[in-house]
């Protein structure tokens, strides 16, 4: 199982530091570059958006503008990829790859071109935008598909790492980002591992694991809980595919009782890769917090947060339920 992981020791706090996830994407594939002149950055007209408007005044030569067309964005990134470079397919995840998903399936993972796509602004916490730019299903449509590693970090200081780590790792990769400042939860010293999951906090009577951002509202459920005299663990599932069976078994042998976390539909999401382990290795009661077969709409990231069940006091309900559950299996 993964030993416990240095984060930020302001965690909890209210002055907490907060950055967006997509800006650790822009600085990774930045530092990838001064070290590989073979990176190219590709995006779909939102260079600024998706945090590559820094690269593209450097690079120029390694950037491509190929305007709002993501299915051919991806063909482009293919071709680039089998003539040896190391293509990123930067855009919204709701148009890739959710509009260009043929390409990517084809293209990308049957050809198993080294291409990295990007997924920005997803979840909820998109925010103002609307459910036609809240993507919710790209986890379960990208996990599916052969050759592909599917990465959701946590922070933007694991975003960064992310990206220099598929950036260096052969074969096609997916990188989900939001657009919201998040709580930066590691540090720059924290280790990243393509595969390996991360013990945020130990516990002995529950275990969350969540991908995202949206796992903070699970170390804040744990916090609380912890003063009701219930021990949460809580692990960071940043990497969906491949997933690490170890420690996910490892931590329901020690609590008995799971909780999944993430801000996209519990249906095919991370929350479905961790009862698929577990319910092949070691089933225990299992509460999913997630998006329950519903669009998003236009609000405030908080607010939309909180009605669709995945805030804080979601966390500690559902929580509360997998312990009870537990009780009454035992």
């Amino acid at each position: 199982m993964s030993i416990m992981t240095e984060l930020n020791p302001k965690l909890g706090q209210r002055d907490v530091e907060q950055i967006p996830t997509r800006n650790g994407y822009g600085e990774g594939v930045f530092a990838l570059a001064e070290h590989n002149f073979n990176v190219i950055v590709l995006t779909a007209d939102l260079a600024e958006s998706t945090r590559v408007l820094e690269f593209q005044k450097k690079y120029p030569a390694q950037f491509v503008e190929c305007g709002v067309a993501e299915q051919n964005m991806m063909g482009i990134a293919a071709g680039l990829a089998l003539a040896g470079k190391v293509p990123f397919v930067s855009s919204y995840a709701v148009f890739s790859p959710g509009r260009n998903w043929d390409q990517l399936r084809v293209s990308v993972c049957y050809s198993q071109a080294n291409v990295k796509i990007i997924g920005a602004h997803t979840g909820v916490s998109v925010g103002p935008d609307g459910a036609t730019h809240q993507a919710l299903e790209d986890i379960a449509i990208t996990r599916v598909l052969p050759n592909l590693t599917v990465v959701v970090p946590c922070d933007s200081l694991q975003a960064r790492a992310a990206t220099i780590a598929v950036g260096n790792r052969p074969g096609p990769a997916y990188i989900r980002l939001t657009r919201e400042a998040t709580p930066v939860m590691t540090t720059a010293e924290t280790p990243f591992e393509v595969g390996k999951a991360q013990v945020f906090r130990e516990g002995t009577d529950v275990c969350i694991i969540g991908s995202g951002p949206v796992l903070y509202n699970g170390i804040l459920a744990a916090l609380e809980l912890e003063r009701d005299g219930i021990s949460v663990m809580v692990v960071n599932n940043h990497t969906i595919k491949p997933i690490d069976v170890e420690t996910i078994v490892a931590a329901a042998q020690k609590c008995g009782a799971v909780v999944t976390l993430e801000e996209h539909q519990t249906m095919g999401g991370a929350g479905s890769a961790v009862c698929e382990v577990l319910a092949q290795h070691y089933p225990v009661p299992v509460e999913m917090v997630g998006m329950e077969d519903h669009f998003g709409e236009s609000g405030e990231p908080e607010e939309l947060i909180e009605k669709f069940g995945m805030g804080v006091g979601a966390v500690i309900e559902a929580t509360k339920r997998a312990v009870s559950r537990k009780a009454i299996k035992q």
